[in-house]
């Protein structure tokens, strides 16, 4: 049997310009560290702060451990970069720690990297946009009881912005990305210079929250030090996640972000915290630990007041480092059946827009929930990165031991290391924050890892019923009857009459009648219509007792199915396609009533026919 070959009317002649693949709306490793990671670099906003608050349990002796604890946590993150770029190279389709654990660790264990890092997007978004908009009305109290309203409109514009495609949400962000890390580095080299805080007016009237009766500075605090510092490193994996996002040649693109991730954010958390040490800075309630080294290093100036909205601008738009990872992660598992087909499709620039969407919808209900509350959120927050980054580093270890390239050794070690470092901080994150509303995504783990398996096996019973994967038979005719519902003669009964005669070789109209009055007037006055237009198509009336529609419909296709078992029947529906969208409001949805019946009780192929209207 030969093929038929059609050229494409808008294939490209020899010599001319090839099409537009889609790589302009892809990221290079500048747009790529704008849109990737702006979580991380915020979260030098909380990650010192979270350290000296945990240290100050200590009295004024354990915040002087701030520096080792920082520097522990800046070779972790080394550790991380240096694993993710390595996954990123073996891993070049994203995914992160769900690709290493499906290629080394089994399903089961991929899903839960994968329901982790579901977790930590959504719980990211809810955060980023909480911390933002509470930075807002720490500045303009007034607007404090409007703030859930600030947080879903900060999201919507989140979500608009990505919905245009992740170049533009990069090109949107990267002067806040500037301006803020701009901002930090300025603060900690003019810092460096002062030997004493210029000015201490943001702290002046806040009571101090460390201990009054300094206690001894044990292993288990430094541990839960160490491991609350960690809340900084969220967002590290979100570029392995997006590589497919990135320019050709995207795996050097994505390394090259990785790795300025890193230096930048690793610089920044040790600037700060020799600058914690210099100016001997307590924490204080109700002022973070960012605001004071403001102060200190740059006087309660303009200055001041620019890396205050820097900082809060780029809370606020930190979640878009989920709206660049959760979309590729669930086309991933889309395309290994764990999660609904739509998610792996693709609309103009380059967009997962469904991924989006759902994104966006989940994290506003997750808003609703906390009332716009960041201290709700937060004991649920970083848990799932650290059991996703323990899993990938887990994974990676075993891809060397196969692999077995020159060095492998080595690179082992540096993974397992890791692997025991966020392990142990999964461990104490979630055991110090379990009561305070960890215990929440304890259980939720395990649920959402259920329904990834839920819907890999109605997928497996759906292709297994399809026969995918298998030869099917040819093709051949059957006779076919096409049925078509009216109510009235109009013009666009004669289009669907019409369109159904080409379909089936019979075709009967049908209409269903109520024993009222009315509605027995009513079709008399159309059986006589239909007899003076005499279109050369029966007109079955239906009856029914009860005010129904759909289901005498249903019962006639079954009755029809059991008379000519040969026969395919299709249920043409005809309705208008309005001229605005506004006027669907208008239509009396009777199609939809009909679709639904025949489709729930019938194995007729259901048609709905648009007829525009000009």
């Amino acid at each position: 049997m030969s093929v038929l070959t059609v050229e494409h009317p808008d294939a490209v002649p020899a010599g001319e310009e090839p099409p537009d693949t889609g790589e302009r709306h892809r990221l290079t490793a500048v747009t790529g560290l704008a849109a990737l990671s702006l979580d991380a670099m915020a979260s030098v906003a909380y990650g010192p702060e979270a350290i000296v608050l945990v240290l100050a349990a200590a009295g004024a002796h354990g915040l002087g451990f701030t520096m080792p604890v920082t520097l522990a946590i800046a070779a972790l993150l080394a550790v991380l970069v240096a694993s993710y770029r390595q996954v990123i190279a073996a891993f070049p389709d994203g995914g992160g720690s769900y690709a290493v654990a499906k290629a080394h660790l089994g399903a089961r264990t991929s899903l839960v990297a994968a329901a982790s890092l579901v977790l930590d997007y959504v719980l990211n978004v809810a955060v980023a946009v909480t911390a933002g908009v509470a930075a807002l009305t720490s500045a303009f109290p007034s607007v404090y009881g409007d703030r859930l309203w600030l947080c879903l409109a900060v999201l919507a514009l989140i979500t608009g912005v990505n919905l245009r495609g992740i170049v533009e949400s990069a090109k949107a962000f990267i002067v806040p990305t500037v301006v803020f890390v701009g901002s930090i580095f300025v603060l900690i080299f003019v810092g460096l210079f002062r030997s004493h805080p210029v000015s201490t007016a943001t702290a002046a009237g806040h009571a101090s929250v460390v201990a009054d009766n300094a206690s001894s500075v044990g292993a288990l605090l430094l541990l839960k030090a160490f491991a609350s510092g960690c809340a900084a490193l969220t967002g590290v994996e979100a570029i392995a996640n997006a590589v497919p996002s990135f320019r050709v040649p995207r795996v050097r693109r994505a390394q090259r972000a990785e790795v300025a991730l890193g230096a930048v954010l690793g610089l920044m958390l040790i600037g700060l915290s020799v600058l914690i040490g210099r100016f001997h800075l307590q924490p204080v309630e109700g002022v973070t630990v960012l605001a004071q080294l403001a102060d200190a290093s740059l006087g309660h100036n303009w200055a001041f007041y620019v890396i205050q909205f820097a900082t809060m601008i780029l809370l606020a738009l930190s979640a878009n480092t989920s709206f660049g990872g959760l979309p590729v992660l669930l086309k991933l598992l889309a395309r290994d059946n764990y999660a609904p087909h739509v998610f792996a499709l693709k609309a103009e620039r380059q967009v997962h827009r469904h991924g989006v969407l759902a994104l966006a919808v989940v994290s506003a209900a997750l808003l609703v929930f906390s009332g716009g509350d960041t201290n709700t959120l937060v004991p649920m927050f970083a848990i799932g990165v650290f059991v996703g980054f323990t899993i990938a580093q887990v994974g990676m270890v075993r891809h060397w031991r196969l692999d077995r390239t020159s060095g492998w050794r080595g690179k082992a070690l540096l993974n397992g290391f890791g692997a025991v470092l966020t392990g142990v901080a999964a461990v104490l994150v979630t055991a110090s924050k379990f009561t305070e509303g960890a215990w929440l995504i304890v259980v939720a783990l395990p649920l959402l890892v259920v329904a990834f398996e839920i819907v890999h096996r109605a997928y497996g019973r759906i292709g297994e019923r399809l026969g995918l994967g298998r030869i099917p038979e040819a093709p051949h005719r059957d006779r076919s009857l096409v049925v078509v519902p009216v109510s009235s003669l109009s013009r666009l009964t004669s289009e669907a009459l019409t369109a159904a005669a080409s379909l089936g070789d019979e075709v009967r109209a049908v209409t269903v009648c109520c024993p009222d009055p009315e509605d027995r007037a009513h079709l008399q006055a159309l059986a006589r219509s239909w007899a003076e237009w005499d279109p050369g198509v029966e007109l079955v009336r239906l009856s029914c007792e009860r005010r129904s529609l759909g289901r005498p419909i249903a019962a006639y296709v079954r009755e029809l199915a059991a008379a000519e078992p040969g026969t395919r029947i299709t249920v043409l529906i005809p309705e208008t396609e309005p001229e605005r969208l506004w006027q669907r409001l208008l239509q009396n949805q009777r199609g939809a009533v009909v679709a639904h019946a025949v489709r729930r009780e019938t194995d007729a192929v259901v048609c709905r026919l648009r007829f525009r209207l000009p």
